[in-house]
């Protein structure tokens, strides 16, 4: 294993909450938790954990990401099983219909039926319409005379 990987995992190790993804941060934060004389060393070191950390929080989005849209998929999933399932009883309800409508005309005929007998009893109004007539003819009398 390279050096610069050697030392900053080692680091790593024991201060990984001191680190994060600003360079010059991690070059401070690495001062501060260990001795490292030679300035290229140590820049190189602090190089190599901030590419780790972002690398790491990368990765950890990316997977929050998958997660979040396995979820989203299987809820779209139950939504349109929930869909299909409805349609199907939607389409039960739209068979019921018509049987029912059935019923309703058989139930209609019968009032038709007597409508006929209530044009039966319409008979005695052309009777007086007759009356009418006589009376016009009454009033034609009166006229005359």
């Amino acid at each position: 294993m390279d050096r610069i990987k050697r030392i900053s995992y080692e680091v790593l190790e024991k201060y990984k909450s001191k680190f994060g993804e600003d360079f010059a941060d991690n070059k401070n934060s690495l001062d501060e938790v260990s001795i490292i004389r030679s300035k290229s060393l140590k820049n190189k070191v602090a190089g190599y954990i901030t590419r780790f950390i972002k690398k790491e929080i990368r990765e950890e989005k990316s997977k929050q990401a998958k997660i979040t849209l396995s979820q989203s998929e299987e809820s779209l999933e139950k939504e349109v099983q929930a869909e299909t399932t409805e349609s199907t009883t939607t389409e039960t309800v739209a068979e019921t219909t018509p049987v029912e409508e059935k019923t309703e005309t058989v139930a209609e005929t019968t009032p038709v039926e007597e409508k006929t007998e209530t044009v039966a009893e319409t008979t005695p109004v052309e009777e007086k319409t007759e009356t009418v007539a006589e009376t016009t003819t009454v009033e034609e009398k009166l006229n005359n005379k």
